[in-house]
């Protein structure tokens, strides 16, 4: 048997040259092709499966919930109606001020609302307009806390707990309360837990879903908001107290708590941002077997400034995961941008606009002179046509279009509404051109939603998102002054609203079909480095 020379180099070479192959593939670890979300839920797990679809209805299921806490004002400070009980009362008046003490009585007694349980009628009728104004002024502040907070340390699931734990406290001590001044502070820790709801249901439901589902998702969370209110009117229906309302109407928050809340996920976008890959991965292999699919071991989450590397390798484990330090964003971010600076100015112009013209509308609407539950039922499901139209014109022409279009047809009829008089068929036109402007509007709140997500990445969107619901707050705080002034006024106001908002829409960029990007550096390499478009 022979034995090959060591000394040989041409007969030694291939033989190391092959063993140290694999030696030196094993130090750079193993080649993993990195994508972007929403490339994985396109190629390989699924945009809108089985799990998105779970995930969505029972994340929405908040919405409902912030319905609850805010619309419940309209029936436990009602001022519910009176009756006569000897002379110096007329059965005809409209109001009580000026009867005599003890010569009339509340229907339903004096706890049937806030108004009969502490007499917040005639001089004391303005408390009733302070309470809502500082329960909208609580969801301002709420919506800037914990859209920072949903965005930074808390997430979008963690955000969620939270704000539906502190509603269902509040909302039960509101019960309680002993006094008028005691019920404004409660009013107000309300708004501020119930301002961080819906947004944080909205990116959390959305943010899994594939770009080219995630707009009609986007539309439908509002059904649930609608729905939500026609439920309340036949909650109050059976519970008439305002006592006994306001715990009806918490108790839905503490099993949202305990039975629905275990079921849903953490954003993997937020965790992606985060730093936290071994998560975000695990869920996304999830999400792919759920949806019937299979995620190949070989490709990783990568945010989409780092998505042009095409492989990894040092910092992988043996799965293909990565660690890297987690990004955060807060509103200086979104202002030094100037892409994003503008767009966050046009976004909280267009959301206080439509704000003032919805809220406006809903409470000329309201305060028809007709049963109270039935009114407010058919108010919320006459928003739903609206939902569905804008939903199913969407994908079809685009956001910017549409948020055109929505804001200058609500304007319209406002206008034609200031133009018509308040007498005889005139009245019932106006009438119409309220009820078609607030058509046009709910049309174009939904659509805001979805909207200002697309125009912000992952890394601010909460934030972008709670600056735009904050200005929207704003609005609802000031439609009811713009309401009592009565006459046409109001209608003049809530068009020029319409005209602006929709020229102020022109500025906004496309997005429909385009990435949600996860960073501002991506972002502007994604756009082209084009400063507000």
């Amino acid at each position: 048997m022979s034995v090959i020379p060591s000394s040989d180099p041409d007969l030694r070479s291939p033989l190391l040259s092959s063993l140290e192959e694999p030696a030196r593939k094993s130090e750079k670890g193993p080649d993993v092709q990195k994508l972007t979300i929403d490339d994985m839920l396109q190629k390989h797990c699924g945009e809108f499966g089985t799990w998105q679809l779970r995930h969505f209805v029972l994340t929405c299921l908040a919405w409902a919930l912030e319905a609850f806490h805010t619309m419940v004002m309209i029936f436990a400070d009602r001022e519910p109606e009176f009756r006569c009980l000897g002379s110096g009362c007329d059965e005809m008046a409209k109001s009580v001020c000026g009867f005599e003490p003890g010569s009339w009585d509340w229907v339903g007694g004096a706890g049937s609302s806030t108004v009969a349980q502490w007499g917040l009628v005639c001089g004391e009728k303005y408390k009733v307009g302070l309470v809502q104004a500082v329960f909208f002024g609580g969801c301002m502040i709420g919506a800037g806390t914990f859209g920072h907070l949903s965005d930074s340390t808390l997430g979008r699931k963690g955000s969620l707990t939270v704000v539906c734990l502190l509603n269902a406290v509040f909302g039960c001590l509101t019960a309680l309360a002993p006094d008028y001044w005691t019920y404004l502070l409660l009013r107000l820790l309300t708004g501020f837990s119930t301002g961080g709801v819906g947004l944080c249901a909205f990116v959390l439901a959305t943010e899994p879903v594939g770009s080219s589902k995630r707009g009609a998702a986007g539309m439908s969370t509002f059904y649930f908001f609608s729905t939500g209110i026609a439920i309340l009117s036949g909650i109050a229906y059976i519970f008439p107290s305002w006592r006994e309302l306001y715990i009806a109407s918490s108790i839905p928050s503490i099993l949202f708590l305990v039975i629905v809340l275990p079921f849903i996920s953490e954003s993997p976008r937020w965790y992606l941002v985060r730093g936290r890959i071994n998560e975000a991965m695990t869920l996304m292999r999830t999400i792919a077997k759920s949806n019937g699919k299979h995620l190949p071991d070989g490709v990783v989450l990568a945010l989409d400034e780092d998505v042009n590397e095409s492989y990894v390798n040092d910092q992988s484990d043996k799965q293909g995961f990565v660690t890297k330090e987690a990004i955060t964003g807060s509103v200086i971010d979104v202002i030094r941008s100037p892409v994003t600076r503008v767009r966050l100015f046009l976004a909280v112009a267009i959301n206080f606009m439509c704000s003032v013209v919805y809220y406006g509308l809903s409470l000329n609407v309201v305060n028809l002179d007709t049963n109270l539950h039935l009114n407010v039922m058919l108010n919320a499901v006459a928003e739903m046509p609206a939902f569905t139209i804008t939903a199913l014109l969407l994908d079809k022409f685009g956001r910017k279009p549409l948020t055109i279009g929505t804001l200058w047809f609500s304007g319209f009829f406002c206008f034609a509404g200031c133009l018509m008089g308040g007498v005889g068929i005139w009245k019932v036109v106006r009438m119409i051109c309220g009820i078609l402007g607030i058509f046009g509007m709910a049309g174009t709140y939904n659509l805001l939603f979805i909207y200002t997500a697309e125009l912000f990445p992952t890394v601010v969107r909460n934030v972008a998102l709670g600056c735009a619901t904050q200005s929207a707050q704003m609005g609802a705080i000031l439609a009811p002054f713009i309401v009592v002034m009565g006459g046409a006024l109001p209608f003049a106001v809530f068009a020029s609203c319409g005209f602006v908002g929709g020229l102020l829409a022109f500025y906004l960029p496309e997005t429909l079909n385009r990435p949600l990007y996860d960073t501002i550096t991506g972002m502007k390499e994604g756009e082209g480095g084009l400063s507000g478009v």
